[in-house]
């Protein structure tokens, strides 16, 4: 059965006559009449009264159309939110990111790109680096944005996928001040500085074993507390809980408001970079305009 055999029984029923149904159907008189025919053959019962006069239907006619039109109007009903639906994908965005780097450099991202946003919208999804990465493999994300550095190993294939490099950054190790402005914690102090870790999962937890595993400089540390979240590092470290390593964008403004104190100088900056990925395939259009935008910033 075809779609358009109902739709010709509905405006059969409505105009009571085969040739004005058959111009409104921009189709010839015989090839209107075939398709009715067709209709009833895969209905199994006749749904007209033959005879002369106005077309009338039989009561399994009359059943059918309205049953027919209910599902015409279910049709056109989800054709329209078909594409009701793509026009909104086509002003959506979705990313794929870190927590840290949601709250940082896509932060700042999203003050600059309020412009193109006004007309769109779009969806941050935080995990950590492999499943960010995974993502994007599997197509569920048109962007990652993640960080890049020598210890970090993850494979995308370049002939599917491409990339840009979108800002650069540092993890510094932080400690709160006291009231006179110095760090409550010191590395050349003869005793262990207590160690407030990433959780070895998170990408800034690799790099930062990494570079305390194979730093002939690093100092002596105990590791005092564990966590997944930069965030919650970060309050540890105002409370004076202990020495983290976090980004200097998180830190820049409480490091220069006396608050917290960078330690060890820049040897103990570990320097990174945030790229931004994405399929080489076409995107959506506000996609593509947010690409643009980051890759000629």
């Amino acid at each position: 059965m075809q779609f358009k055999w109902m739709e010709d029984f509905i405006l059969l029923a409505q105009t009571r006559s085969f040739t004005r149904a058959a111009e409104l159907r921009h189709v010839t008189h015989p090839a209107f009449g075939r398709r009715i025919r067709a209709l009833e053959l895969w209905a199994g019962t006749p749904l007209l009264e033959r005879g002369g006069g106005p077309v009338a239907l039989t009561p399994a006619g009359e059943s059918f159309l309205e049953n027919a039109q209910q599902m015409v109007r279910g049709l056109d009903s989800s054709r329209a939110e078909m594409h009701s639906v793509a026009g909104r994908l086509a002003r959506t965005v979705t990313m794929a990111t870190g927590r840290t780097l949601a709250r940082t450099v896509m932060a700042d991202w999203l003050v600059r790109l309020q412009p193109l946003l006004d007309t769109g919208e779009i969806h941050i999804r935080t995990s950590d680096l492999v499943e960010t990465v995974r993502l994007l493999e599997r197509n569920e994300v048109d962007f990652s944005l993640v960080f890049h550095h020598s210890a970090l190993t993850f494979r995308l294939d370049a002939r599917q996928f491409t990339h840009v490099t979108v800002a650069s950054d540092k993890l510094v190790p932080v400690s709160r001040c006291d009231v006179h402005g110095q760090a409550q914690h010191d590395f050349n102090a003869t005793e262990a500085v207590p160690f407030l870790s990433y959780a070895r999962k998170l990408a800034m937890g690799r790099l930062v074993e990494d570079y305390l595993a194979n730093n002939p400089q690093a100092p002596q540390l105990q590791r005092f507390i564990e966590c997944d979240s930069a965030d919650a590092l970060y309050e540890y470290a105002l409370k004076g809980l202990g020495v983290a390593w976090l980004p200097w964008s998180m830190v820049q403004a409480d490091c220069k408001a006396g608050r917290l104190s960078v330690l060890g100088g820049r040897r103990m900056e570990l320097k990174f970079e945030v790229r931004l990925y994405r399929p080489k395939r076409k995107l959506g259009a506000l996609a593509e305009d947010v690409w643009r935008a980051m890759a000629l910033r």
